[in-house]
């Protein structure tokens, strides 16, 4: 909990529920939560929704890969977690669910209206589980968020104009991963992108 008006009320309920609850007054995005937790980890959170991407996108760069824990089961705005699980070709198709899904089954398991919130918030919440895969496509995970970043940042453009901000000869890295240059990046699925990433990395520096 960063807010430390919040501590003595959950220090309370620790108190009321002897070794149930550990309470860690910190910030969510610098802790290693290896370090507070012991055995297999589910972790399941409300997020905050101004820090909610930075946080499952640092889970997701988890390494070693398989993480230590089995299981993320988030709570995000509906528009985000509809871009967590969206398919190739959609709308919602972007740079969250080329990451999910690179290294995760991700679904979502409900929404929550505003009304359960006090005060209630001006959007729908949907509840996300994302599962490891514990044998993902292999690549940098740093190298696949630049060509993800890269391809969807100009969305509409087909991905020989869009990858130009990599800095290389988008031709040859498309031809390597069997990508037709006229294609947007929206058609690509994550096996696509994972190719894309790998064929960066073997490339020589321009």
């Amino acid at each position: 909990e960063r807010d430390e008006r919040c501590l003595p009320a959950l220090q309370e309920i620790a108190e009321r529920y002897p070794g149930r609850l550990d309470v860690v007054s910190g910030d969510a995005l610098r802790i290693d939560y290896r370090t507070v937790a012991d055995g297999p980890v589910r972790i399941v959170a409300n997020l905050p929704y101004n820090v909610a991407t930075p946080l499952l996108v640092g889970w997701l760069r988890e390494e070693p890969w398989p993480p230590a824990y089995r299981s993320l089961t988030l709570m995000f705005q509906r528009e985000v977690a509809e871009r967590i699980v969206a398919a190739p070709g959609s709308k919602a198709y972007g740079r969250l669910a080329v990451l999910a899904g690179w290294r995760t089954r991700a679904h979502i398991l409900f929404d929550i209206p505003p009304s359960a919130f006090v005060p209630p918030p001006k959007v729908v919440s949907s509840v996300v589980e994302l599962i490891p895969d514990p044998a993902p496509l292999t690549c940098d995970p740093g190298t696949l968020e630049r060509v993800v970043a890269a391809a969807f940042g100009q969305r509409r453009k087909m991905l020989r104009q869009s990858l130009k901000s990599l800095g290389r000869d988008p031709a040859p890295l498309l031809a390597e991963a069997g990508i037709e240059p006229t294609r947007r990046a929206e058609e690509i699925d994550v096996a696509g992108f994972v190719a894309l990433a790998n064929a960066y990395d073997r490339a020589p520096e321009s």
